[in-house]
């Protein structure tokens, strides 16, 4: 199988998106302001056993719809991009895929998606397929939050979870 990459703008900075023929199997944000640092690569390279090849262009697509999203359009990335799952498994598979469900501007709190993904009192489990998604943003973790209604850390960037959450609010 090959694999193959591209980055699309955000309001964050450049994200690495990664594709399959199947679909867009991982889409990163950076911790470092150029997302083509040796280490972000590495790491999916990794996970995929497989080095993808830098595909100029390919990200396209999605970086038409990220635009629609990030000036206020209600965009729900599943219905326009096909998503390989390749890289979330069981009970995250399915958190994720409860996630999708959650509409544009709305929330649910971990325990409330446990519920909808068929197991009860699994709100940690949520909770860390949300830290460990593939797709940030694409798959809209950013709408789940804790059950006081707090928004919690969002990959150590809550900053980042408040810009969607207001942006989807406004």
């Amino acid at each position: 199988m090959t694999f193959r990459y591209d980055f699309a703008p955000t309001p964050f900075g450049d994200a690495l998106a990664v594709f399959s023929h199947e679909g867009i199997v991982r889409f990163d944000l950076s911790e470092s302001h150029d997302p083509s640092v040796p280490w972000l690569l590495e790491g999916v390279s990794r996970q995929l056993r497989a080095i993808p090849e830098h595909d100029p262009g390919a990200a396209d697509e999605l970086t038409e719809l990220l635009d629609r999203y990030f000036d206020g359009e209600p965009v729900r990335f599943d219905e326009h991009v096909r998503l390989d799952w390749r890289l979330a498994d069981g009970f995250a598979l399915t958190a994720l895929q409860t996630i999708c469900t959650i509409d544009w501007g709305e929330t649910m709190s971990y325990g409330e998606v446990a519920v909808l993904a068929g197991h009860p009192g699994a709100a940690r489990a949520v909770g860390t397929a949300c830290r460990l998604t593939p797709f940030s943003i694409i798959v809209p973790v950013h709408r789940v939050v804790r059950s006081d209604g707090s928004i919690g850390q969002y990959g150590a960037h809550p900053e980042r979870k408040r810009f969607l959450l207001d942006l989807e609010a406004g």
